[in-house]
């Protein structure tokens, strides 16, 4: 083991670097995050973790960032910049180098990508090769592990895997979707980067990672599709070029179609681990593809995922997202109102919801939701609460059931109506210097094309009545118990 050295992570605010930074606070070691945009961040960190401003193409701004600096982690790339992207990762990885010599940093820790140097290949990929051997040419030493699909609620492929068979009924195929490939859980690639802090080897070494299955992404799409009940058929075509398949994409999938063309060039390559150094190195045994679909899933059962894809800055240059609209494949109807009274008021409504007290808005409505699930043999609105001021996890509410529940901060509720998909209803309190913040949050996740159909169909029914139950519930805020 390290002594616990300070550990700095770069592209903290992407998917894989907000989850590490998790880990390592998890794991009690000191982190420093480097951000171009600290504010972004810090709500996203411990309070334990030091966010620094810093650009790795701005040499100035790293030399306090990896002052006192034991262990690197470069997760920075430039997949969703525009113009010579193969330039901009080569010379931030050339300042962050140097900056780290300088400072006496012990070790970088780099996740690239997999292929074969020798087989041609995609500008993407031959940039994320050229950016360990600018690492190495510091003289620091560099652990470069290099992956291929990572499997997990929020990453960029799973995302697009998911969004295509949800979406699809029938598929047309190009030839790139049979090629094959080595997909990691998104746990079993955090557990070799990890293991990397404290791996004891000579000089700079190269880690080709995969989990236990050779697949292709059609594979991925149809064990995607199983676990989530879904017939699908697809039509290969011998002929579907990569700027085809990128604009086609940016029509079905949460993807843009700058960033869908990088992804389909890399992926016409096989990324599979010819080299079996890894197995060797550490005490890691990746989960199949089969497992590691059904952790990302279940993942996404208690919340949704923690980080995507796209909340990295570098994606598109700023954050994004928006009320009612598609978060991974779910809908999200989410908004906030400020009351003048103190948190434990402010919840105390909410925590009274349903039974004989109703749901603050439209309660006819939802008595006649109640008697459409009956039709269809589903619970209805009949069964009440348990209590009229208390609840607890698993207590039945009319046609929810308590998923989560802190007293005086959050509850949330999840459907056990006839649904095609699944639902949950949140609300969550935070203090703010005038009073408190209530967020109310609808999630809806729809399977298949009827799932998304019924969403549509009742949109407007959800913006009439989410809307007037936060209304109703800041009005009795001032007649709640403090």
């Amino acid at each position: 083991m390290t002594a616990r050295g300070l550990v700095l992570v770069t592209g903290a605010t992407g998917y894989v670097g907000g989850r590490l930074v998790r880990e390592l606070e998890r794991d009690g070691h000191r982190v420093r995050c480097l951000a171009r945009r600290p504010a972004h961040l810090r709500e996203h960190v411990g309070t334990a973790t030091a966010v620094v401003a810093g650009d790795v193409l701005d040499p100035a701004s790293l030399v306090a960032a990896v002052q006192g600096v034991d262990t690197a982690y470069y997760l920075v790339h430039s997949m969703g910049a525009t113009g010579a992207f193969e330039e901009i990762d080569r010379e931030g990885a050339a300042n962050f180098a140097a900056a780290a010599r300088e400072a006496g940093v012990r070790r970088i820790i780099y996740l690239g990508g997999l292929g074969d140097s020798d087989s041609g290949l995609s500008p993407h990929l031959r940039s994320r090769h050229e950016v360990g051997d600018v690492l190495r040419a510091s003289g620091v030493q560099v652990i470069e592990f290099r992956a291929s699909v990572v499997i997990g609620s929020g990453s960029l492929s799973f995302e697009m895997v998911r969004s295509l068979v949800e979406r699809l009924p029938v598929m047309i195929t190009p030839r790139w979707v049979e090629v094959p490939t080595q997909p990691i859980a998104i746990g079993d690639l955090l557990r070799y980067l990890m293991a990397a802090l404290d791996l004891a080897i000579e000089g700079s070494q190269i880690f080709e990672i995969g989990g236990a299955d050779r697949v292709s992404y059609g594979d991925i799409m149809r064990e995607y599709a199983r676990q989530r009940g879904l017939s699908r058929l697809t039509i290969p075509v011998p002929v579907l070029t990569p700027r085809l398949s990128s604009l086609w994409l940016g029509l079905v999938t949460p993807l843009y179609a700058r960033v869908g063309r990088k992804l389909i060039d890399s992926i016409r390559h096989p990324t599979v681990v010819r080299d079996l150094a890894a197995a060797h190195a550490f005490a890691i045994r990746p989960r199949g593809l089969s497992a590691a679909i059904a952790s990302a899933l279940r993942n996404e059962d208690a919340e949704i995922a923690a980080t995507r894809w796209s909340d990295a800055l570098s994606a598109a240059g700023l954050a994004g997202g928006r009320g009612d609209a598609p978060v991974t494949s779910r809908f999200v109807d989410s908004r906030a109102a400020h009351v003048p009274v103190c948190t434990a008021a402010a919840f105390a409504p909410i925590g009274r919801i349903g039974g004989k007290r109703g749901w603050y808005y439209a309660n006819r409505l939802w008595k006649l939701r109640g008697f459409l699930d009956l039709l269809v043999g589903g619970v209805g609105m009949r069964r009440g609460r348990r209590h009229p001021a208390e609840l607890r996890v698993g207590d039945a509410v009319d046609c929810w059931r308590v998923e989560a529940f802190e007293p005086g901060r959050r509850l949330r509720l999840a459907a056990e109506m006839r649904l095609p998909g699944r639902a949950w209803l949140e609300f969550e309190v935070t203090p703010d210097d005038a009073g408190a913040i209530i967020r109310q949050t609808a999630t809806f996740d729809p399977v298949g094309l009827a799932g998304r159909a019924y969403w549509y169909l009742v949109y407007p029914l959800h913006q009439l009545v989410f809307a007037g139950m936060l209304r109703t519930l800041v009005r009795a805020c001032g007649h709640a118990p403090g």
